[in-house]
C-alpha cells in the first residue's frame, strides 16, 4: 500500500480565537492557583482538609473574575481616569466578597480555634489580594497587546491598499497626448476615406488599451509580453512618424521568460518618441535590450536623439535636469517609484546621457521566471490577431510577432531623461 500523504501541521496562534484563549487561561490560571495552595498546605502539614477552604475560594474567584471581565471590557476605551477609578472600585468590591466568603468558610473549618472573622479576613486578604490584582493586570495587559496587534494588522492592510492604489495610479498614468494624437490621426484617415489604415490603427489602439488595462495594477508580465505591448504601441506611432521611427529589439531567449511590472518600459519608449524622434527631421532609432546578468535581469532602453541639454555620464535613482523646458520628469519618476514599490532597494535605475548625444536608461531587477498563469487573459482575441488589415500592416512595418528586429548595438554610455 502506498504511504498516505501527511499534511504539515501548522499551529494556529494562541489568540487566534480570543474566546477559547480566555477560557484556557481562566482554567489554567485558577486551576494552577488552587493546586499551588494545596501543595503549600500539604507541605505545612494542613492535610487534605484544606480543600474545604481552597476549592470554594477558587470557584468563587473564578466566578468573580468572569464578572470582572465583563466590567473591564466595558471600561476599556474610556477616559483613563474613569477606567482606572471604576476598575479600582470593581476590584475592591470583588476582592471584599471573595475574602469574606473565604474567611467565613475558614471560620467554619477552624471553629474550635480562637480565630476571629476579622483576623481571617485580613489573613486571606493578603492571599487573595495579589492574586485578583494580578488577574486584573494580566487581563488589561493581554487586551492591550491584542489591541496593538489589531491596530498593526489594520495599518498593514491600509498600507497594502495604499500601495496597491499607488501602483494603479502610476500604472495608469498614460500620456493623454498619445491618445489625442492617435484619435486625431484616425479621424483624419476617416475624413480622407482611408478606411483600411484607419481600421488597422483603431484595431491596434484597442489591443494596446486592452493590454494596458486588463492586468492587475501590481501584477507582472513576462519580457516577451511587455515587448509585444511595446510593439503594439510602436505600430500606432509608426503610422504617424513612418520612416522617422526606427526600432531595434535584442531580447535574449533566456530573458524572454523573466517577469517585470507590467507597462514598466512603455513610458521610456514614449519618452524617446517625444524627445528623440519627434524633434528631429530625420527621426531617431529606439533600441531595447534584455539580457540576464547572473541572477538579475538587465534592461536597456536607448535612443539616438539629441539627449539632455546638460549631459550626465551616469545618475542612479535620481532624475536629472530636463532636456526640454516642457518636460516634467513624471515618466522617469513614475518608473523609479514603481521599481521602489516592487523591489525596495534591490534594483538599479541608472540614466546616462553622453556629450555626443543620445539617451539611455538602464534597469536591473531580480530575475523571476515565468509562472503558470492564464495566458489567455493577456492574449489578444483571435478576431483581432487575424484581422486582415492588421496582418498587412504588421507585415509592412516588419513588426510581425514572430519576427525579431536586428541585433542592436547598445552603447555603454546610457542616460535617462525627464519625461513629460
Amino acid at each position: 500500500m502506498g504511504a498516505m500523504a501527511v499534511l504539515p501541521y501548522r499551529p494556529a496562534p494562541f489568540f487566534a480565537n480570543k474566546n477559547r484563549a480566555f477560557w484556557n487561561l481562566q482554567f489554567a490560571g485558577w486551576g494552577g492557583a488552587m493546586l499551588l495552595r494545596c501543595v503549600q498546605g500539604l507541605v505545612n502539614g494542613q492535610g487534605l482538609g484544606l480543600l474545604a477552604i481552597v476549592f470554594p475560594a477558587t470557584v468563587t474567584g473564578f466566578s468573580l473574575s468572569l464578572l470582572l471581565s465583563v466590567i473591564y471590557r466595558n471600561l476599556m476605551g474610556r477616559q483613563p481616569l474613569v477606567t482606572w477609578g471604576l476598575t479600582t472600585l470593581a476590584l475592591a468590591t470583588a476582592l471584599s466578597v471573595l475574602v469574606l466568603i473565604e474567611a467565613w468558610v475558614a471560620g467554619l473549618y477552624y471553629f474550635d480555634r480562637e480565630t476571629t472573622l476579622t483576623q481571617l479576613f485580613f489573613l486571606y486578604l493578603a492571599v487573595e489580594g495579589p492574586l485578583l490584582g494580578a488577574w486584573t493586570g494580566l487581563y488589561y495587559a493581554i487586551n492591550y497587546f491584542l489591541q496593538l496587534e489589531e491596530q498593526a494588522d489594520r495599518l498593514e492592510r491600509l498600507e497594502a491598499q495604499a500601495t496597491s492604489a499607488q501602483l494603479a495610479m502610476l500604472r495608469y498614468q498614460l500620456n493623454p497626448h498619445f491618445l489625442f494624437n492617435t484619435l486625431n490621426s484616425i479621424s483624419t484617415l476617416v475624413l480622407l476615406q482611408q478606411t483600411k489604415p484607419a481600421n488597422a490603427m483603431l484595431t491596434r489602439l484597442s489591443r494596446f488599451l486592452r493590454h494596458t488595462l486588463i492586468s492587475e495594477p501590481g501584477g507582472t508580465v513576462t519580457v516577451e509580453q511587455e515587448v509585444e505591448t511595446l510593439k503594439l504601441y510602436l505600430d500606432i506611432e509608426r503610422m504617424r512618424f513612418e520612416e522617422r521611427l526606427q526600432t531595434e529589439f535584442d531580447i535574449a531567449e533566456e530573458a524572454s521568460e523573466a517577469r517585470l511590472p507590467s507597462l514598466l518600459l512603455q513610458p521610456l519608449v514614449e519618452n524617446a518618441i517625444k524627445y528623440a524622434v519627434s524633434p528631429l527631421e530625420e527621426g531617431a532609432k529606439i533600441s531595447l535590450t534584455a539580457q540576464l546578468s547572473g541572477s538579475r535581469l538587465r534592461l536597456v532602453v536607448s535612443d539616438t536623439g539629441p539627449g539632455l541639454k546638460n549631459p550626465v555620464e551616469s545618475t542612479r535613482d535620481s532624475i536629472p535636469s530636463s532636456a526640454s523646458p516642457d518636460s516634467t520628469g513624471v515618466g522617469l519618476a513614475n518608473i523609479r517609484d514603481r521599481l521602489a514599490q516592487a523591489y525596495g532597494s534591490d534594483h538599479l535605475f541608472e540614466i546616462r546621457s553622453p556629450v555626443q548625444g543620445g539617451f539611455t536608461v538602464i534597469i536591473e531587477i531580480p530575475f523571476e521566471r515565468e509562472v503558470e498563469e492564464d495566458m489567455a487573459a493577456l492574449a489578444p482575441p483571435p478576431e483581432l490577431t487575424t484581422h486582415p488589415s492588421l496582418r498587412e500592416e504588421r507585415q509592412d512595418t516588419g513588426l510581425e510577432t514572430g519576427k525579431q528586429d536586428e541585433q542592436p548595438s547598445v552603447e555603454t554610455s546610457a542616460y535617462p531623461r525627464a519625461m513629460g
